[in-house]
């Protein structure tokens, strides 16, 4: 079975055409700057050759269809017709509580997304316009839809809920729902794999660490608590935005800058985190060179950006009542030595040895980078979130295929 993977975000979709359930990508890619300047799509073929290909691409739809056109052609193909399509599977960040798994996508599920606008406006909507597109282009395909939320949905209420009235939970769903869940429930199961024990039988503490970035206590294989909230705002310092901050400074700001609620949405989400305090860039690498070059403000940010990281790994250490693996995934986590170093550096009473050799070395390779008598072992895992959504997709439309 062929399955399309769909991310759609604001003016991209990532695509990657997999066959299930041998798990071998065909094809994948980019469509880049939808209704932008420059638009074009950035594809590469199953024996690695790549290919840019340049053109107007106005919106999610067309830019979908564009990219089917490159998966039929003579040059770049790998399909002769869209029927060898089966299934497509869409990431979407946020369905709320309605939803504790993927599930095929219907007109039911379409109105549960149109309802969690509010809570995900960055994200669902371009999540929805690539649904929308695949039901006009493949209208007898089945869509499968996986949520960034679902895997925290086994979060207990007291790990979830704020200190707000709890009628604001009930009447407008105000509570953590957490972000990166293919993610976190990817590597903690590689990491398991790896250990060679029963998740079901460990505890780990995932570390997402990119752009954007999250922190999951994954007690016997369910997360317990995760550092992203209502919004992915929360939690860590991020590329641009700017993790935990006190309600009542945002208040201050807000007053003493005189800026509406619009524009302070903006400043969190947009110049804050690792840009907003460095002054040099959101890129993690950027802001290391700096720092390396003299740059106070740079080395600031890498500290708060660490400590943060670590101040969470302790936290959720101590929810778990102990922890057997600490996960490094994402494009920081995976190829930054220096934030894994700082991250578990002075965690040794808890039973974290680093190898300091061997971290420095690595980078985007699946390894454990602790010490071999390191009570709670360091892991790098790579993260696959495309092969998660298809996995989760063929799983449920082939289920369906059984049942007929």
């Amino acid at each position: 079975m062929k399955v399309i993977v769909l991310n759609c975000g604001s003016s991209s979709i990532k695509y990657q055409l997999f066959e299930m359930p041998s798990q071998k990508v065909v094809a994948k890619g980019l469509v880049d700057k939808i209704g932008l300047k420059g638009a074009g799509i950035k594809h590469e073929m199953e024996n690695g050759e790549k290919a840019a290909i340049l053109g107007e691409i106005l919106d999610h739809k067309q830019g979908i269809e564009y990219l089917l056109g490159i998966l039929m052609s003579k040059k770049y193909g790998c399909i002769k017709s869209l029927e060898e399509i089966e299934a497509v599977g869409h990431r979407v960040v946020h369905a709320g509580e309605k939803y504790g798994g993927s599930v095929r996508i219907n007109d039911e599920v379409i109105k549960a997304l149109e309802e969690t606008i509010d809570l995900a406006p960055l994200h669902n909507p371009p999540n929805l316009d690539g649904i929308y597109a695949i039901t006009a282009l493949l209208p007898d395909v089945e869509q499968v839809g996986v949520f960034d939320t679902a895997f925290h949905q086994t979060m207990p209420k007291h790990s979830f809920l704020y200190g707000v009235p709890y009628s604001l939970y009930e009447k407008h769903g105000v509570r953590r729902y957490g972000f990166h869940g293919s993610s976190h429930k990817f590597v903690s199961n590689k990491a398991a794999d790896l250990l060679g024990e029963n998740i079901e039988d460990i505890n780990i503490i995932s570390c997402h660490l990119g752009n954007g970035a999250s922190v999951a206590a994954i007690q016997k294989g369910k997360s317990l608590d995760t550092s992203m909230g209502m919004t992915p705002i929360e939690g860590l310092i991020m590329g641009t935005r700017s993790g935990d901050l006190d309600i009542g400074a945002l208040f201050h700001i807000i007053k003493k800058e005189e800026i509406t609620l619009s524009t302070a949405n903006t400043l969190i989400n947009k110049f804050s985190g690792m840009l907003g305090v460095s002054g040099v860039s959101s890129d993690m690498r950027d802001v290391e060179m700096a720092a390396e070059k003299g740059n106070e403000r740079a080395k600031l940010a890498l500290q708060m950006y660490q400590y943060r990281v670590k101040k969470y790994i302790g936290a959720y250490a101590a929810a778990m009542g102990g922890v057997d693996a600490i996960v490094f995934t994402g494009g920081i986590g995976e190829n930054d030595w220096i934030t894994r170093q700082e991250a578990v550096k002075g965690l040794e009473y808890m039973g974290v040895e680093l190898d300091l050799v061997i971290n420095t070395k690595l980078r985007g390779k699946e390894t454990i980078i602790s010490k071999k008598d390191s009570k709670v072992k360091v892991m790098l895992i790579p993260t696959n979130e495309e092969l998660v959504i298809a996995s989760d997709t063929f799983e449920i439309i082939d289920q369906k295929i059984d049942q007929l």
